[in-house]
Formats: C-alpha cells, structure tokens, sequence
C-alpha cells in the first residue's frame, strides 16, 4: 500500500504538507535549536507526535473491539535530539490509561506499544522509554 503526501518549501524555514487524501494541511518550521523560528511542529516533532499518535490509536483500536472504555488515554512523548550527527537520539514519555481497567485489558493494551508501526519504523539505535500510569 502506498499513500502521497505533497511538501512545498513556502519559505522562512517552513515546509507546507497536503493529506492527499483530504486535502488536510500541516505546516513545519525549522526549531530554535536549529536555527529556526519554532514556530509549530518541526520534522523531528512530528516523529515523536507521529509514535504518540500511532500508539493510541492502535490502542484504541484494540479498545473498541474489545469493549473498553479508552475516553481520556493520553501520551505525554518527548523527544531528545544528538548532536554530530543531528537526529532524534531517544523519546520518552508516559502514556495514561483510564482509570478501572482489569489487569488483563491493561496488558493488552500495554502490548500495543510494541505493534505501532511508526516505533518498529525507528531506526533501532533512538531508545524508546515510556512509562505507564
């Protein structure tokens, strides 16, 4: 399966990008950190935003099918970047579960983290580190 996003460079640092699908929109800025604005996501945000996303919607997948209330679930990711050469050097994070879960649907949804495809899409060497409340 393969899918088309469309990037225009539309200057100062921002690249503009179109959902084809939808038409939706999203626009990336270079960080301070990097020289830039920051003044909404840049690229490496949107890899960490891209796990975050990924893992809770495959739990709440798993959520629906198997009749779990999953409403409030929320991933607090953060991403720290490396220097020489500049990349994403790890991401950690809590993700919270709602409140009352069985010990058995809390582990199903716990397994989830690891069947996000964006995750096992990471090169091996960005360490991944999530807690779970």
């Amino acid at each position: 399966m393969s899918f088309k996003i469309n990037a225009v460079y539309s200057g100062d640092g921002q690249v503009e990008l179109v959902h084809a699908l939808s038409g939706s929109k999203l626009v990336t800025d270079l960080p301070p950190d990097n020289g830039g604005k920051g003044r909404t996501f840049s690229p490496t945000d949107l890899a960490a935003a891209s796990v975050a996303s990924c893992v809770l919607t495959i739990m709440a997948k798993l959520a629906e099918r198997e009749g779990i209330n999953f409403f409030g679930a929320a991933f607090e990711i953060e991403k720290h970047m490396q220097e020489n050469p500049r990349r994403i050097a790890r991401l950690t994070g809590v993700i919270t579960l709602p409140a009352g879960l069985e010990p058995k649907q809390r582990e199903k949804l716990l397994a989830c983290v690891k069947a996000c495809p964006v995750s096992r899409s990471l090169h091996p060497d960005i360490k991944l580190e999530f807690e779970f409340r």
